[in-house]
């Protein structure tokens, strides 16, 4: 085998075992973000349907900022899908602190259905957000999914 050979696949080995450290080295360096649902709001109520404003608190456990670039979501109540999207919205989370957003949500009556019936008939629903939000870190992008839950009530229910 001639010298070049052996060169250019110690050059390719090298590559190789140097992306693969560097693969495990930002799994271990990364920590997952935890997203919590601080509160559904009534913003809005038409003739179809109603705004929500889905408020989520995102805590950064990194030493560094994270940038959201993409967030998935779909608000349910119990079982029942009400609505669901996607926000491009730019957002950062600083490292080591928790950061509120705001996700504007419309729904139709609809869909609401037998959410509503439930809601009318106990004057309260079980409800929550899930979805995943991509962020961009100096180590590369990566996704997670979150799961937020929370119980709302026609007594404590005012329009913001």
């Amino acid at each position: 085998m001639s010298t070049r050979i052996v060169k250019r696949r110690l050059w390719i080995a090298a590559a190789l075992v140097l992306a693969g450290g560097c693969s495990f080295l930002g799994r271990r360096v990364f920590k997952q973000p935890t997203v919590l649902l601080q509160d559904v709001r009534l913003t809005g109520l038409g003739i179809t349907g109603g705004n929500l404003d889905v408020v989520l608190r995102v805590y950064n456990p990194n030493g560094y900022q994270l940038d959201a670039t993409r967030m998935h979501y779909q608000v349910m109540v119990d079982t029942i899908p009400v609505a669901g999207g996607e926000v491009t919205d730019a957002n950062r989370f600083p490292g080591g602190d928790t950061t509120t957003v705001h996700i504007p949500v419309q729904f139709s009556y609809a869909g609401v259905g037998a959410a509503g019936r439930e809601l009318a008939q106990s004057g309260a629903v079980n409800y929550k957000v899930i979805g995943d939000l991509t962020v961009g870190s100096p180590i590369g992008s990566r996704t997670f999914p979150f799961t937020a839950t929370g119980r709302f009530s026609t007594v404590n229910a005012r329009i913001h």
